[in-house]
């Protein structure tokens, strides 16, 4: 997520929590967005973000890691609030078959509702695509 418009700039999805998985997931942003170097990418303390694979990804691309303290959700309010959106508005509706239904759906969900259509308060109402654009004429 880029804390700046709430946009999910990279994600994946699999039937475990690895450090190839969230590799992926970084990777997305860095072929979609022009990302300078000193760029703090921050995450939760699980142990696929404390992976060396994971750190050296992030410090080949002259990002810095930041973790979240010990127990204290609120460092990572803004994505959990996502996941539970997420949850809410789409996976406990559906019933899906299959890994590939499932990404399909949350492709969906992410990729044209997320992050084009859906307002947020944080953007004055606006969604996090049209937040950027905003943003990008006013510079």
């Amino acid at each position: 997520m880029d804390l700046y418009s709430r946009s999910i700039v990279g994600w994946s999805l699999d039937d475990s929590m690895t450090e190839q998985l969230v590799t992926d997931a970084l990777r997305m942003p860095f072929a979609r967005r022009d990302i300078e170097p000193g760029l703090f990418i921050h995450s939760d303390r699980g142990t696929q973000y404390r992976s060396q694979k994971y750190i050296d990804y992030m410090k080949s691309r002259d990002c810095i890691p930041s973790m979240r303290r010990k127990g204290n959700c609120w460092d990572n309010a803004p994505k959990e609030s996502f996941f539970s959106r997420l949850k809410v508005e789409l996976i406990y509706a559906e019933q899906y078959e299959s890994i590939s239904e499932a990404k399909s759906g949350i492709f969906e969900y992410i990729e044209v509702f997320y992050n084009r259509l859906r307002r947020h308060s944080a953007n004055g109402n606006l969604s996090p695509a049209e937040f950027e654009r905003m943003t990008a004429k006013a510079a």
